[in-house]
């Protein structure tokens, strides 16, 4: 990561995880820098699970990060300002199946400290991840039927993916407590 990045412990961020993830999205970037896709998400969460700080995030198969993400044992999730709200709206319009999408999006990707991860230098904070877990949604088990129907037209539920946060790389306009 370049030097603006500085380590810290997950537990010394000061954000609200339902702004960050739902309102200002995120990329899910799997792969290393000469072999990775990114797609914008705005479906996750974090929290702890078996004694580690960890990212979950929801995947549906048809998109090209789902391969990557089942390719790479690693995975970075990359949040940026306001300013980049646009580029992340085009990356979750584009599949990189048809394109350098990053580049025209403007961003710049960059290797990350944890072998085989790739983020953008424009991030303001990145976790990088290993994968701990994972399980595809499964239609029997939804309680309320309303969510098949309203979520999963095309059948396409999700894979979910529960990741350790090894790394949690942080800009100085990011507050900690």
């Amino acid at each position: 990561m370049e030097p603006a990045f500085r380590k810290v412990n997950p537990k010394q961020l000061q954000i609200n995880p339902f702004t960050l993830i739902l309102k200002d999205w995120f990329l899910v970037t799997a792969g290393p820098p000469d072999n990775y896709n990114t797609l914008t998400a705005a479906w996750g969460g974090l929290g702890e699970v078996w004694g580690k700080d960890v990212v979950t995030l929801y995947i549906r198969p048809v998109r090209y990060t789902y391969e990557f993400l089942e390719k790479y044992p690693t995975f970075t999730c990359a949040f940026f300002g306001k300013e980049h709200k646009r580029a992340l709206q085009l990356l979750g319009q584009r599949s990189g199946r048809d394109g350098d999408k990053v580049a025209e999006a403007g961003l710049t990707p960059i290797p990350g400290m944890l072998e085989g991860t790739t983020s953008f230098a424009e991030a303001c904070m990145v976790f990088e991840c290993r994968k701990l877990y994972y399980q595809d949604f499964d239609p029997a088990h939804f309680v309320d039927p309303l969510i098949d129907k309203h979520w999963y037209p095309e059948k396409d539920y999700h894979r979910m993916y529960i990741g350790e946060i090894v790394n949690c790389l942080v800009k100085p306009e990011v507050k900690l407590r």
